[in-house]
């Protein structure tokens, strides 16, 4: 491990933790669609306009990935750098829940698919956070992938020292069993506290863009205690219509209120009521599960997902997952496997089984 950044690294190892073993994860969770695996685009420097589809990249270098950009050839540099990939996806994986895969990335990363920010890991400077340690794994929503014709995966990489570059691991876009619609990913988050932030046609433009899961404190956000809410929009297709769902709302530090479509679905914790003591509240470490009612979800459209978070001590929001929706009959299969006390807690044990 590099010692210097293991300081930085410290904070994120409670977010990532489950990435330890990336290979274990890939041979139980997940079925491959395309491996993107082999030669890629890729430039040192910066420009955000790289993230767009219409880049003209023919006089990038040609690197292969995995691999340190050291050993392609750009010894001792550290600093941005960017990588792209065209790719086809067949048009038979409509409809399932697919994630993208860019194996131990040093140190931290940005990742858009035709031109859309997907999910980041780390921090870039002057708030620079290494995320140097943690397997990437960002789900893809459907609508921002062009099924049978051309994708473009452009991830943008900062190096601190040493080996940087996506290093090793599976790289590709693979389809999650059994998990109907997965809520992990970028979503919109503000500081303050109003009631009509619960509703599914507020208008949520302005708002500051966060990964979930993850503590507010480690993606800029320091030292804040008090109200915040979240939201996020998902589609739920038209097949799902006639189950039972159960929405999985990860661990939130500390009290929530969680709402989709503008009606209450569950909470947890005095959210209302604030104790005068908070560092005795065990709330942070309850995975939420909230049977979701019958007429709240609307099936093929889009849907909002709404939770107002308390954070009284030390770090806040939603902190770890899993986040998902799932079918009565997988959440049943879900608990069956991860549901029983021991020494691994929840989420270590979804990881390491949930989808064989």
């Amino acid at each position: 491990m590099k010692a210097s950044k293991f300081l930085h690294a410290l904070p994120f190892m409670l977010c990532f933790f489950l990435f330890v073993d990336g290979k274990e994860v890939l041979s139980q969770e997940l079925n491959k669609i395309v491996d993107l695996r082999g030669l890629w685009r890729f430039t040192i420097g910066d420009d955000e306009n790289w993230k767009e589809t219409n880049v003209n990249t023919d006089d990038w270098e040609i690197i292969r990935v995995p691999s340190s950009w050291e050993n392609e050839g750009f010894h001792g540099y550290n600093g941005f750098a960017w990588y792209r990939k065209t790719f086809k996806v067949p048009p038979a994986y409509k409809g399932r829940s697919i994630a993208l895969l860019l194996g131990r990335i040093d140190d931290a990363d940005e990742v858009y698919l035709n031109g859309k920010l997907v999910g980041y890991s780390g921090s870039f400077p002057p708030d620079y956070s290494t995320a140097y340690f943690a397997w990437r794994k960002y789900p893809v929503q459907e609508h921002m992938i062009n099924f049978d014709k051309e994708n473009v995966i452009a991830v943008r990489v900062y190096d601190s020292e040493l080996d940087g570059g996506i290093l090793e691991g599976a790289v590709g876009l693979y389809e999650m069993k059994n998990w109907d619609i997965d809520l992990t990913g970028i979503w919109k988050i503000n500081f303050s506290d109003k009631d009509s932030f619960k509703e599914k046609n507020h208008n949520d433009k302005d708002w500051e863009d966060i990964y979930v899961p993850g503590y507010w404190e480690n993606q800029g956000y320091k030292s804040y205690d008090g109200y915040a809410w979240y939201r996020y929009t998902f589609y739920v297709p038209e097949k799902l219509k006639g189950k039972k769902f159960v929405l999985l709302a990860g661990k939130i530090d500390d009290f929530d209120e969680t709402f989709i479509n503008g009606k209450f679905v569950g909470s947890t914790g005095p959210i209302n009521n604030i104790p005068y003591r908070m560092d005795n509240r065990k709330e942070w470490q309850e995975l939420r599960t909230y049977d979701i009612p019958e007429n709240v979800l609307q099936f093929g459209k889009e849907n909002i997902i709404a939770i107002r978070v308390y954070d009284g001590y030390v770090n806040g929001g939603i902190h770890e997952g899993p986040l998902a929706i799932l079918a009565q009959e997988n959440y049943t299969k879900f608990w069956r496997k991860h549901g029983a006390t021991g020494s691994k807690n929840l989420w270590e044990k979804f990881w390491e089984g949930f989808f064989d």
